[in-house]
């Protein structure tokens, strides 16, 4: 059996143990009270004894929150609301807390008067030996050593901040500012403040100990008492605001907040960050052995009140110790309530008898939660001892202060103020008789304090912790296998946290995530990836070409991802690839993934220039044919013949022959494969040739389908001939189209001049006036001109010019041009009878009296161009007489191409009506000297310019080209008609 009232003082440094110890000696008595210094540490201690012991027996009694069951044998108390009763055991916590200005006059109090029955424990640091030795008779002193060591670490940055670290600070501000740099850069931090409800700080606490955040932020909270698995603290200064004033902080306030660090045998560290200035070394030495200057005067205030009148309870509170190891604290906000109220008339003539003040006195014992003003703080007060005295709070008045509270929608500083306002209701409830139905409203403002507080955890935790983050990051420091899935979209998760994006074969973090986060994100991300790189990979490898493609920009697309792009290799039709894969991937993948990117684009190129490859790969090519084949593929398929009509003028027949059977066509413009101006083609066809010209962008593959196209004058050279265009005036025309347009315009007499036909409009899909401007840009010269629109007639059978009796034969050179010129005379004819009548109908109408004058009954007028063969002139050729060759005639300046007309419309019936040019004109041959010479249109040994010679290009006059003879089964004659103009022609083969 143990001595009655035995005192003990357990005292040492930090992380000793002692409160660990007090549990284990109060279990040991049948009854006991402990005395501790925060709620939270209450809570704490509250669950341990009901753990081991059961609820049935253990109280909760705080200023906010009671607990008491029937048959109570062990109180867990704040020291402030320790009950008074006969318990064997009574332990108080933090004893040096007598010398705090605020609270410091409590823990004096049970310093002095708190006994056990049987056994008295005394908790706290080393500095209180000499007080409790000189306060407290037959002491017995127990010194506990501190389990681990703790030394000095200088000073850090956030950012290099160790895990398990606290970093403390002393204004609500400065701790929102820290907690919001630490999730920026570390992922998250819990956040523990005085301020706080228990239920918060302990969810707070809970995250942290269970390893979701590496960070806690607080105030100097969580030097009292609280045991964490701190490593490291870290001061962001050392200063503090008391109430008062701004003061610097004790040492050994410092050394009670450094000593939180290290748990058990593992050692702990100290420092400080951001502005806090540089500790001394004797102070650093203090902290690391524990050595602080002893506590010489305890906070103290008089227990024994009196409760006869105000005066008198206000002067047994300011009555001043005896002793010289006690000092009045600082005015307490009790006292300072209770002046406040006292000095009211109204609250003054009312306290008529003891059990008045007493009220007073309990009324002014509510703590000051809101912190608003004492102003305020007074004026609630008053109410309340108003709504007491008359018999009690009002439950709907109660209940109305409750509603206006209870909402869990706000920021962190709408949900910590709506906090401490339910902590005032929760108080008045706990009193006895001030409220009528005291479980009620103790449970009912017991769960609006769970909300709020539940509510401010998640704001807490939402702006301060990045729960992705702090996920991985545990898994990551378990050494966990960690779960990644990609869904259809590229989302990548890992352990249901969305992580980033999987792009092809490159992993894109979340861009949301900076600094830290980041890089952690990235990390487990990876980790994670790994067996999804090799799935993607052999799914890629296996899957169809029909799932790939390539950009105009070069890039290479799998589905909707950019796996790879093209480079420049040795030849236009052999590029090269380089892989989009992240590093991480490993060398394998990157490997696997070019391999089937450049399976992919041999292929395409292959199919895409199957005709260029097979012509490429004739061998039965020789000589120039071959040489002519080599120059074709090095222009990927289309040439322009202006650059290569030597080359053409070379080859004999034959060549040409070996030529036309891989589809080379000879066009007049342009030497081409018609299968390789197909869209598929001409887009690739423009990607190679971006890529092997080293270009920074790549020109685009014209709309498909557009028969022109704009003509820009900023694009690459070459750009339209690989198009599949030819650039004339504002226009490009596909090279296919212009080929069908030159064939048509071989037919027209272009040195008399012509006008364009429905089939040119029609095959080029414009305007007239459009039509003009690429008949210019193709070299010839057109003359607008108007004339009376032809009125509509009902539909007629139309004699039209009938072909040659033996059609089926090829005409002569002679023949051909006799029968354009013919043709020309016939539809001249044709318009002036026309005209002719048209004149005569109007003269008609006037003298029918159906206008007045010829003019009102002219037919309306029509626009239209005539286009005349006109060539720019060579820079070595002589001017003609009268300046015509210079664009210049009479002196005066001509448009381009005009000079190469007669000088006027008599020169020009002279030379329709003879056959022969005007003198002083050499006539101009319009076509060949061979005619066609297969059935695909073309013509070969061209003039200047691309316009046919008449001379078999030898340069005689026509009369001594040499002449064709075939010999052929004789054809039937067709009967001519004698009216046609083409009976010319038919006379002509009889007089042969």
């Amino acid at each position: 059996m143990q001595d009655r009232s035995r005192v003990t003082a357990v005292l040492g440094p930090t992380n000793t143990g002692k409160t660990h110890y007090a549990i284990e000696r109060m279990l040991a008595h049948r009854t006991g009270v402990i005395g501790l210094p925060l709620r939270l540490l209450a809570r704490e201690v509250y669950d341990r004894i009901v753990k081991a012991r059961g609820p049935s027996v253990v109280a909760l009694v705080t200023g906010e929150e009671r607990i008491v069951p029937d048959r109570v044998q062990y109180w867990v108390a704040t020291t402030e609301a320790m009950p008074e009763v006969g318990a064997d055991f009574v332990a108080i916590d933090e004893i040096q807390l007598c010398a705090d200005p605020e609270r410091g006059h409590v823990f004096t109090d049970r310093l002095l008067n708190m006994r056990g029955l049987h056994e008295t424990l005394l908790l706290g640091s080393d500095t209180m030996r000499p007080a409790i030795a000189a306060l407290v008779p037959g002491v017995q002193f127990m010194r506990r050593e501190r389990f681990s060591t703790l030394t000095w670490a200088g000073s850090k940055k956030i950012s290099r901040m160790p895990p398990r670290s606290a970093i403390v600070c002393f204004s609500v501000d400065e701790v929102y500012a820290t907690a919001e740099l630490i999730r920026r850069q570390k992922g998250g931090c819990a956040v523990v403040m005085g301020a706080l409800s228990p239920r918060t700080r302990n969810a707070q606490v809970a995250m942290y100990q269970a390893g979701e955040v590496d960070y806690l932020v607080a105030t100097d909270a969580i030097g009292m008492g609280l045991n964490l698995d701190i490593k490291h603290v870290a001061f962001s200064g050392t200063e503090k605001f008391d109430g008062r004033r701004y003061r610097p902080l004790f040492p050994h306030e410092l050394g009670q907040i450094a000593g939180r660090a290290g748990r058990h045998t593992e050692p702990g560290t100290f420092g400080i960050t951001g502005d806090a200035g540089h500790l001394e070394d004797g102070l650093i030495e203090a902290i690391e052995n524990h050595r602080f200057q002893p506590i010489s005067r305890l906070m103290w205030r008089n227990g024994a009140l009196e409760f006869g009148t105000v005066d008198r309870l206000i002067q047994s509170l300011e009555t001043s110790p005896q002793s010289e190891w006690l000092t009045r604290g600082r005015e307490a906000d009790d006292l300072r309530a209770l002046k406040a109220l006292a000095a009211m008339p109204e609250i003054r003539d009312r306290m008529t008898h003891p059990k008045d003040v007493r009220l007073l006195w309990d009324v002014c014992r509510i703590p000051d939660f809101r912190g608003i003003s004492p102003a305020e703080h007074s004026t609630l007060l008053a109410r309340i001892l108003g709504f007491l005295q008359e018999g009690g709070v009002p439950s709907d008045w109660l209940a109305g202060q409750i509603q206006r509270i209870d909402k869990v929608q706000g920021d962190i500083d709408t949900l910590s103020k709506r906090l401490a306002f339910i902590r005032t209701w929760t108080y008045v409830a706990q009193r006895s008789g001030w409220v009528s139905d005291e479980s009620h409203w103790r449970a009912e403002t017991r769960a609006v304090e769970d909300r709020l507080s539940d509510a401010l955890h998640a704001a807490l935790t939402q702006r301060f912790v990045d729960r992705r983050t702090s996920v991985l990051l545990r898994r990551l420091k378990q050494k966990e296998s960690l779960l990644a899935e990609v869904n259809d979209k590229g989302e990548v998760t890992v352990e249901g946290e969305f992580a980033g994006r999987l792009e092809g074969f490159r992993f894109r973090a979340d861009p949301n995530a900076t600094g830290d986060e980041a890089r952690t994100l990235t990390r487990a991300a990876y980790e994670a990836l790994r067996p999804e790189f090799h799935l993607r990979a052999d799914r890629f490898y296996n899957a169809p070409d029909t799932e790939l493609d390539f950009t105009e920009q070069g890039g290479l697309m799998w589905g909707s991802s950019a796996v790879g792009k093209l480079v420049k290799g040795s030849e236009a039709l052999k590029p090269g690839v380089e892989p989009f894969v992240d590093e991480e991937a490993g060398p394998e993948i990157v490997e696997k993934v070019r391999r089937r990117l450049q399976h992919f684009i041999d292929r395409k190129v292959a199919t895409a220039f199957e005709p260029l490859n097979t012509l490429k790969n004739d061998e039965t090519l020789l000589g120039l044919a071959r040489g002519f084949a080599f120059r074709l593929v090095e222009a990927l398929g289309v040439l322009p013949r202006e650059g290569v009509a030597n080359e053409v003028k070379d080859l004999d027949q034959d060549a040409r022959g070996l030529l036309r059977k891989h589809g080379v066509r000879f066009g007049q413009f342009t030497i081409f494969q018609p299968a390789l101006l197909k869209p598929a083609p001409t887009r690739l066809r423009l990607v190679l040739w971006g890529l092997d010209q080293g270009m920074g962008e790549f020109p685009e593959s014209p709309p498909p389908g557009l028969v022109t196209i704009p003509n820009l004058p900023d694009v690459p050279k070459g750009y339209y001939t690989l198009s599949g265009y030819h650039p004339a005036g504002e226009r490009a025309i596909r090279i296919d189209m212009l080929e069908r347009l030159a064939d048509m315009l071989r037919t027209q007499d272009s040195r008399a001049g012509f006008e364009a036909t429905p089939d040119m409009l029609s095959i080029t899909g414009m305007t007239l006036e459009q039509f003009s401007g690429l008949m210019q840009g193709l070299g010839y010269h057109a003359e607008k001109g108007e004339r009376p629109k032809a009125r509509a007639e009902a539909p007629a059978v139309v004699e039209a010019a009938p072909e040659p009796a033996d059609h089926d034969r090829p005409l002569t050179e002679e023949e051909s041009v006799l029968v354009a010129e013919t043709r020309a005379k016939w539809e001249a004819e044709q318009a002036a009878r026309k005209a002719e009548e048209a004149a005569a109908a109007a003269a008609e109408a006037v003298e029918a009296g159906e206008v007045e004058t010829v003019e009102a009954a002219a037919p309306e007028v029509e626009s239209f161009y005539t286009f005349t063969w006109a060539p720019r002139p060579r820079g070595n050729r002589r001017p003609e007489r009268g300046g015509e060759r210079g664009g210049e005639r009479n002196g005066e300046r001509q448009p381009q191409g005009q000079g190469r007309r007669s000088g006027d419309a008599g020169q020009r019936r002279e030379r329709d009506a003879s056959g022969e040019a005007p003198q002083g004109k050499p006539r101009e041959n319009r076509f060949e000297g061979k005619r066609r010479d297969d059935n695909r249109g073309e013509r070969s040994d061209r003039g200047p310019k691309g316009k046919p010679r008449h001379d078999g290009g030898k340069g005689k006059p026509r009369h001594e080209a040499p002449k064709s003879f075939e010999a052929r089964p004789p054809k039937t004659e067709k009967k001519i008609d004698p009216d046609s103009p083409f009976a010319i022609l038919a006379s002509l083969k009889n007089k042969t």
